[in-house]
């Protein structure tokens, strides 16, 4: 698709559909109902249900790019920090955040035959890794982390992540991820972290434009708040999702 504008407005829209109806029920015409194209034009673009919903994957990459060149400024454990906290708590509210999740988690059980789907899911999780690499290579490189190996940790992180969010989607067990994430921090940061650097709480930035995610694809979705991460018994923050 060559209109950038039109993609955007697609994707948007797909993003609103797949949290209203889930991955299973959502058709075409969910999507062309929040623009303001016709389900025929949206097949000139698409040739089924199937690409387009690979390209709004692909395009939750992207703007996971986009993000995550805004954290750069950042200290390599602020940046730590805000990519745990990303992926854990992502963005919207309780029950957008929820709904969303569980769609792309009904995509991803599509890609042991799905091959376009496997593509591209493993394209999201690939750069996930890549960035957690490279987060904790400078944080060696700046002295911030101990010497250990980059990518061993980040696939450790990636993986205690991902089963944490898939958990608490399917069981329903909302103060797993705050659990989770206290015991990283003891369990595997406060092996890394130089002796004069403790792990920061609560870094995700007040913006966070979409719509952007890749659930491990780690989703991004429209917020205007900041997400905060429960404390080490589970329990909310005031202010905190």
């Amino acid at each position: 698709m060559t209109d950038p504008d039109v993609r955007d407005a697609i994707m948007t829209a797909t993003y609103e559909a797949l949290c209203e109806h889930g991955y299973t029920d959502l058709t075409a015409q969910d999507i062309a109902d929040r623009t303001d194209k016709s389900k025929s034009l949206l097949f000139y673009h698409y040739d089924s249900k199937e690409d387009l919903v690979a390209d709004f994957v692909d395009y939750l990459v992207e703007r996971f790019d986009e993000w995550i060149a805004e954290t750069r400024d950042l200290t390599p454990s602020e940046r730590l920090a805000t990519f745990v906290d990303w992926f854990l708590y992502g963005s919207g509210d309780d029950d957008e955040r929820q709904s969303f999740h569980t769609a792309m988690l009904e995509i991803r059980t599509q890609a042991p035959y799905n091959e376009q789907y496997r593509k591209e899911l493993r394209k999201s999780d690939d750069r996930l890794r890549e960035i957690a690499e490279e987060i904790l290579r400078n944080g060696i490189e700046t002295g911030e982390f101990t010497d250990h190996d980059p990518e061993e940790t980040a696939a450790l992180l990636i993986a205690t992540l991902d089963g944490a969010r898939i958990r608490q989607l399917t069981l329903a067990e909302d103060d797993y991820i705050g659990q989770v994430r206290s015991a990283m921090v003891a369990r595997i940061f406060d092996d890394i972290l130089a002796e004069d650097v403790s792990f920061p709480e609560g870094l995700l930035p007040d913006e966070i434009d979409i719509e952007g995610g890749v659930d491990g694809t780690s989703d991004l979705g429209p917020s205007s708040e900041t997400r905060q991460p429960e404390d080490e018994h589970g329990s909310s923050e005031d202010g905190a999702e």
